[in-house]
């Protein structure tokens, strides 16, 4: 039990921060950057991204030994694609204006090279338990990459965090909305394509240069 407990727990580890998949293995880039200039937006997209990874990752384990070998990929693709369909549907009744500001991102998210690396690298390979555990911690790992540029962005953009929340959660949270930073000392370059870049590629660097510590203690 404790060997397993192991597994999943590095298994966690290695989706989180060794292997993050947005600032290690640069993948997802593009929702990630073009969606993230508020908190909520990038909220949105991480919980959307998670449900469709989870239900891919739980669909390929289950049916792994039913897939033929030269239909993998494409099958693969279809059954992304169907749980992709699925949140869209869901935004579209529960959280449509939320929605609308991202439609694109949310639609794409069949083609995120995270979600289809995940099915053929674990998920087809393993059975169900190691499959969802792979699923949180690479999940977790592209929603914390999201959240931490999307919080970064809001703060020195618009001086705010948590504005606007209720458009994903409801009325309970219209009165979130903190402010923080005076409007005459933000940037507004940081909301745009831009500072896009320029923030994901400093926290990029510091995420790494942590990393790269942790390991090396390990290491040594």
């Amino acid at each position: 039990m404790q060997i397993l407990n192991s597994e999943y727990s590095d298994t966690l580890q290695r989706g989180l921060i060794h292997e993050n998949p947005a600032w290690i293995q640069l993948l997802g880039l593009c929702p990630l950057m073009a969606v993230s200039h508020t908190f909520v937006n990038s909220l949105g997209l991480g919980l959307a991204s998670m449900f469709v990874l989870f239900g891919s990752n739980c669909m390929v384990s289950l049916t792994r030994h039913q897939i033929p070998e030269h239909l993998r990929l494409p099958l693969f693709v279809l059954i992304i694609a169907t749980f992709t369909t699925c949140i869209t549907m869901l935004m579209q009744a529960f959280t449509f204006e939320l929605y609308e500001r991202m439609a694109l991102y949310i639609q794409i998210i069949v083609t995120n090279c995270i979600i289809l690396s995940r099915a053929e690298i674990c998920a087809s390979k393993h059975g169900l338990s190691v499959a969802l555990t792979d699923a949180v911690g690479v999940g977790l790992g592209f929603m914390l990459a999201l959240l931490t540029l999307g919080a970064a962005r809001e703060l020195l953009a618009y001086g705010s965090l948590f504005r606007d929340m209720d458009l994903l959660l409801g009325d309970m949270a219209a009165n979130w909305a903190l402010l923080l930073i005076p409007e005459e000392f933000t940037l507004s370059l940081v909301a745009l394509p831009p500072g896009a870049f320029i923030m994901a590629g400093l926290l990029m660097a510091l995420v790494n240069s942590v990393n790269y510590r942790i390991t090396g203690n390990k290491t040594a």
